[in-house]
């Protein structure tokens, strides 16, 4: 569509339903904080106006896929759904067992229960939380190898999610035998939502095969990675969307992926690779805990909508608005002088927090400060993603602003970069956070916090 390059970019659909978002008041706010321990995912949805706490599972599915539901097959074993599934990702990543579970993090359990294990090492360009979680469950270490450009929030670099290709060689060298596979994780979440670029996972692959090591993807934003290399990658222009996605699956052994992202999808996953015995102890491990293998803790409904926002996310006018919608956001806020990591990722924006909130000490959790401001001046819900979640001391301090597949308009994304403007001034003013509820894993789930003054 050469013809349509207007300056602004439109919503590529039209809205077909619509759901109240609440409006509450200052005190209202304030009171829910103290009851949430200042934890925002202990604040009920119905009590947020905008709520960019993650694109996960929180996308508007389309009247395509609201039909698909109608098509599930509720077969305890083969169902058709399956099969129309299997065959949907297939076609795209061409891995010959297709294993579905309930969610992401599921074939993370999966994966990492049959390949991980006491000793065992795998490193990535950036795990992220639950992946680390299930890795380091199993008594394996996880490790992140990002490359030096993503440690300068403010560097300009095109694909800031590639991993440190000497510092993975020299382990792979010397580490060998203790590494049961390599995890690229597109886009990079924990660093800012970057990118890898083909030229960095086809080195990667070149590097894993000389060592013998499996390469997985985790493949929860394939097409937004996909999108970035058609755009910011020489060579690639002309390319169309599904032959670069097809290209990354096939330098790779294996994926996992949360449908929650990627597929529009409210819930689902999948565990797709080529390697038969690790498919069988997968297939095991599944029946204990998720379900047979046809249907893996998902109703068949599930599967139909996933195989079609599988197939709708490979839409290059829909990538277009999204990427460019979500650097609407981050242009918008550099206008403001907010510090964010830049350039402006796929799936979300995120804050500095620790050049924003440069009087918070980061054992008082800035990015925290930072979310919990946003939601008491007007109730936009986000998320830190620094010391809090990460359980230590982390790189970087962040507040990412996930923004849902298809849910917001421009007029939403305006207001949040008002309320942006209105608490610049008060900065100075917030305090830090102390933690005084702490559970021994995933900790920013579910603990409890109180003003550090």
């Amino acid at each position: 569509m050469s013809e349509w390059n207007y300056r602004t970019i439109i919503e590529p659909f039209k809205i077909k339903m619509v759901e109240p978002i609440a409006f509450t008041n200052r005190a209202e706010r304030q009171k829910l904080l103290e009851g949430a321990g200042y934890n925002l995912f202990r604040i009920p949805a119905d009590k947020v106006t905008v709520d960019l706490l993650t694109d996960s599972g929180t996308s508007a599915m389309s009247a395509l896929q609201w039909s698909a539901l109608m098509k599930g097959d509720e077969s305890y074993a083969g169902a058709r759904s399956f099969f129309v599934f299997q065959a949907v990702v297939k076609r795209i990543t061409g891995f010959e067992h297709i294993i579905p579970t309930h969610q992401g993090r599921a074939a993370e359990r999966i994966l990492f229960s049959v390949a991980g294990g006491k000793g065992k090492i795998i490193p990535g360009n950036t795990h992220f939380d639950t992946t680390r979680a299930n890795i380091e469950a199993t008594g394996a270490l996880a490790v992140d190898l990002p490359c030096a450009q993503a440690k300068d929030a403010q560097s300009e670099y095109p694909f800031k999610g590639n991993i440190d290709l000497k510092a993975l060689e020299k382990l792979l060298k010397t580490k060998r035998r203790r590494i049961p596979l390599v995890l690229m994780t597109l886009t990079n979440n924990a660093l800012g939502g970057q990118p890898v670029s083909m030229d960095n996972l086809r080195r990667v692959r070149e590097l894993t095969k000389k060592y013998g090591v499996p390469l997985f993807i985790d493949a929860a934003r394939f097409s937004e990675n996909s999108y970035f290399i058609k755009t910011r990658e020489s060579g690639w222009e002309g390319t169309s969307v599904e032959e670069i996605a097809r290209g990354i699956f096939a330098l790779a052994d294996g994926c996992l992926m949360s449908a929650k992202k990627d597929a529009f999808a409210n819930i689902g996953g999948f565990l797709a690779l080529n390697n038969e015995a690790w498919a069988q102890q997968s297939r095991n491990l599944l029946i204990l805990t998720e379900g047979f293998p046809t249907y893996g803790g998902l109703a068949g409904r599930d599967l139909e909508a996933m195989a079609q926002g599988l197939l709708e996310v490979l839409e290059e006018d829909y990538l277009k608005y999204r990427l460019r919608s979500t650097a609407y956001l981050g242009e918008g806020l550099m206008k403001l002088g907010i510090p964010i990591m830049r350039p402006v990722g796929g799936h979300a924006v995120y804050i500095d927090a620790r050049k924003f909130l440069p009087h918070i000490p980061r054992d008082q959790f800035p990015g925290q400060s930072l979310v919990v401001q946003l939601y008491l001046e007007a109730g936009i819900r986000s998320c830190e993603l620094g010391s809090l979640m990460f359980g230590k001391a982390a790189k970087m301090e962040l507040v990412r602003l996930a923004i849902p597949r298809r849910v917001y308009t421009q007029s939403h994304v305006d207001w949040v970069i008002e309320v942006f403007d209105r608490i610049r001034s008060k900065r100075k003013q917030f305090s830090g956070y102390r933690i005084v509820v702490e559970p021994k894993e995933l900790r920013h789930f579910t603990a409890q916090l109180a003003p550090a003054a």
